[in-house]
């Protein structure tokens, strides 16, 4: 998997998201679902489309009905985030969708496959990784699961992991 490891900045952009809280599986897939029709029902699935899976909380140090879960999609930049309400367009009411901002920073991305067995392979490999190759992840920001439609088409997802910029190598 060190082939697939890249260092990327995400770019911070506004988002809607279904949070679902409990322990973390089955109840994610549904809200993911959720969180797709609502788009689709929108408009806003398209062949640009990045949803966003992000685990809020570690399931070592949280207890496992307390994990957060978040599914996420990226809205476009015509949507843009006034104190947390969005204005100019009418996106499709839903009442559990919710509205934020992505962050963004400096991530390390794992492009894996898109099957249970690869992406669980995946968390367990990815952090080894990164010390092996002298990074430190940003315990202050949340690992997000990426979900690209380019890449979704192949097959593929990726798992992007805050990292400490000043732990880069250049």
């Amino acid at each position: 998997m060190n082939e697939n490891m890249k260092i990327e900045t995400i770019y911070p952009c506004p988002i809607a998201y279904i949070r679902k809280t409990g322990a973390y599986g089955k109840g994610n897939i549904r809200a993911m679902e959720q969180l797709k029709q609502w788009a689709r029902d929108g408009g806003l699935m398209n062949k640009k489309t990045v949803i966003f899976g992000i685990p809020q909380d570690n399931p070592q140090t949280t207890a496992r009905e307390n994990c957060r879960y978040d599914a996420c999609i990226a809205l476009p930049e015509e949507y843009p985030l006034v104190t947390g309400a969005i204005y100019d367009k009418q996106l499709p009411a839903g009442g559990n969708v919710q509205y934020g901002e992505l962050s963004g920073g400096t991530y390390a991305v794992f492009t894996v496959s898109h099957t249970a067995e690869a992406v669980a392979q995946a968390w367990i490999d990815i952090f080894s990784l990164l010390s092996a190759n002298g990074y430190l992840p940003d315990a202050t920001r949340p690992i997000l699961e990426r979900y690209q439609a380019e890449l979704v088409a192949q097959h593929l997802c990726e798992i992007c992991v805050p990292v400490d910029s000043s732990t880069i190598i250049s």
